[in-house]
């Protein structure tokens, strides 16, 4: 019996021994094709077209080059490019790259600014939709009906965010699905690029803007992303400055549960018809139709804040990220904080009012002020 016992004792080492051997084999032939694919390969290979969208981080960028055939382990590349410091310097536009190319020979491509002509606009914080569709079309970059259509019907499912906005199936009331997801800021474009790629540039710093705190802020709010970004819309047009906290908080108080007054009835979107005032529906819903009697009853009704009970169907403008944050987390000054009105005069100053008769007082000491700057 003992030396049975030692002879399978004798066998299972040796079992021990090839498993462990063909585990430092396998170990040993991950790290040559590692070892392969960041040194690269002898063979040329005919360069293809790789092409990096602005505001692309590490990972997206090995994705795009591993789909374009280039590299092979998109994680080994994270983890080189991030092993040489060289994350920052990596640009963004249309590169020729040959597939086997050494790791360093593309971080020294895409770290060379792409030469293509580009575009530089800047779209201010509340510039709606269709303004910076026709400021696109302006540039040449594409018409702003495509623009419009790309925006509202292309599939950005790669983003966060983009989960959280309804269809139009389920937002039948709404103007235009992309309206406050096209984030303000200054870009460069590319010519010649696609439309889907000029979308997402906007999509895509829309994205990085929303952190997972404010997701857990929603969430512990009972607030949705469309109705932070909608309220935000109306902080932008009727602040967008210093006053932004204190005016989201005007309007949080009107929405919250037992207000007496629970419209927002803000003239940024109203009924009134006037080229002189900031008015959504006549400014931009109206034309987009055709003309005020064109604008579908249920469209106008719902973004019509003297009429809709709470926020309208959808923002009004894309805003910026000081009017996100004051939106979701007010901070407002002692005179706000339980006030329902306000109103502005020709100066620029603001006046808080928790009662209308009150409110009526401030719109007098506004109306004299403006008087007596005509």
């Amino acid at each position: 019996m003992a030396q049975q016992g030692k002879k399978k004792k004798g066998g299972a080492a040796k079992v021990i021994l090839a498993v462990l051997l063909v585990v430092i084999l396998t170990a040993g032939g991950c790290l040559l094709a590692a070892k392969k694919e960041i040194n690269g390969s002898a063979s040329a290979q005919s360069a293809v077209s790789v092409s990096i969208p602005q505001g692309s981080g590490v990972a997206a960028i090995a994705n795009r080059l591993k789909e374009a055939g280039v590299i092979r382990y998109p994680h080994l590349f994270r983890w080189y490019v991030g092993r040489q410091g060289a994350a920052a310097k990596l640009q963004y536009g249309e590169f020729e790259l040959a597939p086997g190319s050494s790791y360093d020979a593309i971080i020294a491509a895409l770290s060379a600014y792409a030469q293509a002509d580009s575009v530089r606009l800047t779209f201010p914080e509340g510039t709606t939709a269709i303004a910076i569709a026709r400021k696109m079309e302006d540039a040449g970059l594409c018409s702003a009906e495509d623009f419009l259509a790309e925006a509202n019907t292309g599939d950005f499912s790669s983003y966060r965010f983009w989960q959280y906005v309804p269809d139009d199936k389920d937002a039948p009331d709404r103007f235009l699905k992309c309206e406050g997801y096209l984030f303000p800021d200054t870009y460069d474009f590319l010519k010649d690029d696609t439309v889907h790629h000029y979308v997402e540039t906007f999509y895509a710093h829309f994205d990085k803007q929303i952190t997972d705190e404010m997701y857990t802020a929603m969430d512990e709010q009972g607030m949705t992303l469309p109705e932070v970004v909608t309220l935000a819309s109306f902080v932008q047009e009727e602040a967008g400055n210093a006053q932004d906290d204190n005016v989201a908080q005007v309007f949080r108080n009107r929405l919250a549960e037992g207000s007496p007054y629970p419209k927002l009835q803000s003239n940024t979107s109203s009924y009134v018809q006037s080229d002189a005032d900031n008015n959504y529906l006549w400014n931009w819903v109206a034309p987009y139709y055709g003309g005020w009697d064109s604008i579908p009853e249920n469209i106008r009704t719902a973004y019509d804040t003297y009429t809709c009970t709470g926020l309208p169907a959808g923002p009004i403008s894309n805003p910026g990220i000081a009017a996100l944050c004051a939106a979701l987390a007010p901070q407002p000054d002692e005179e706000a904080e339980d006030a329902y009105f306000f109103v502005t005069d020709r100066k620029g100053n603001y006046y808080y009012a928790r009662t209308y008769a009150d409110h009526q007082k401030n719109c007098d000491a506004a109306a004299k002020v403006n008087k007596s700057l005509t």
